[in-house]
């Protein structure tokens, strides 16, 4: 795109001008100096044919390095830094869709692909901040409207035990969604902020994974899910409260894209120094395009399960585990699995 801030333009002309000129002013005052110490010292005698000698050496010597100077200095192009100078200002406006084209010479290319590359990880994060917000707005709007409208007809109808339990359920439930959703962008606007790990203890992390699956037993049970948890007692040290953070995203997940009585695989192993926890379902696979984005914030691969979530779920997975020193990774072709790997407890 073209930009019509062009001051900038002259500004660099100018100072490139600048830089010529105060070279060459040195470069004269020192061949000066360089030939007055050479007459002072009798290198070269005044009442002699010789006298003209400096003054041709002088005009070489300015000429040659002049020459130099310029030569170096036409090198540097203008358009580029403009375009670069220009590009910066319309990103730092807002404008993502900024492209700058800046010649053929591998600086110039190099620098246009960092650049371009940049503008277009901006564009793709404001996206992702403008459909979570609208996705999120639409979530948090709907269950209320729900809690309003079952609210309301419980308090001008009579209505039978049945169907008030019935309603009343409803509103229990999209209560809870609320709640959920409130929990997940603090937990999330919590773990970025977090730089250095705290309140760091030692648990049988098994015995947490244990409790967080009971604790999602409505949801699994509603689908009929069998679960296969396949591990013995495994003892860290790290934020416990953080962690199970990441086994009720990982789980719920897992329980909300596996087929109507599907399974549900919970793995733990031990290699080297670290313990690998995988958490495996059989439902659809993950397109590899989604597969490299799926742990970036607001990021939702499957569009027909967006309204099931907020897409951060799985940005909290990612920053709480590298708080840990650990690493979080996918892999999805017959079964999709999630893989968890953090340090293990050092004796």
């Amino acid at each position: 795109m073209m930009f019509k801030n062009r001051p900038n333009r002259w500004v660099v002309s100018f100072l490139i001008a600048l830089f010529v000129f105060v070279v060459l002013a040195l470069t004269a005052f020192i061949t000066v100096i360089f030939i007055t110490a050479l007459v002072y010292f009798g290198v070269f005698k005044t009442n002699s044919y010789h006298y003209s000698i400096p003054f041709i050496i002088f005009g070489i010597a300015s000429v040659v390095i002049g020459s130099i100077v310029s030569g170096l200095v036409s090198r540097i192009p203008r358009r580029p830094i403009v375009e670069v100078i220009d590009g910066m200002q319309a990103l730092a406006q807002g404008l993502f869709d900024t492209r700058i084209q800046l010649g053929r010479t591998p600086l110039s290319q190099e620098m246009e692909t960092n650049f371009n590359h940049l503008a277009e990880e901006l564009e793709n994060t404001e996206l992702l901040r403008t459909d979570f917000v609208n996705n999120f707005s639409h979530e948090f709007k709907t269950p209320i409207v729900s809690i309003k409208g079952f609210a309301k007809i419980l308090r001008d109808h009579e209505l039978p035990k049945e169907t008030q339990n019935e309603y009343l359920d409803i509103i229990i439930d999209e209560s809870e969604r609320l709640a959920d959703m409130a929990t997940n962008v603090l937990n999330l606007s919590k773990v970025e902020k977090q730089t250095i790990l705290t309140n760091v203890t030692k648990f049988n992390v098994s015995e947490q994974i244990r409790n967080v699956v009971i604790l999602l037993e409505k949801k699994w049970d509603q689908k009929g899910i069998h679960f296969d948890l396949s591990f013995n007692d495994h003892f860290i040290e790290g934020n416990e409260e953080l962690l199970k953070q990441v086994w009720i995203n990982l789980l719920d997940n897992s329980i909300k894209f596996a087929p109507q009585n599907g399974h549900i695989n919970i793995l733990m192993n031990e290699i080297d120094e670290y313990i690998d926890i995988s958490i495996s379902n059989d439902g659809e696979e993950i397109k590899p395009e989604d597969q490299k984005r799926i742990f970036e914030k607001f990021y939702q691969g499957d569009t027909s399960h967006a309204s099931k979530g907020t897409g951060i779920g799985l940005s909290i997975v990612s920053q709480v585990v590298h708080l840990h020193k650990g690493s979080v990774n996918v892999k999805s072709d017959r079964l999709t699995t999630f893989t968890v790997r953090l340090p293990m407890l050092q004796e």
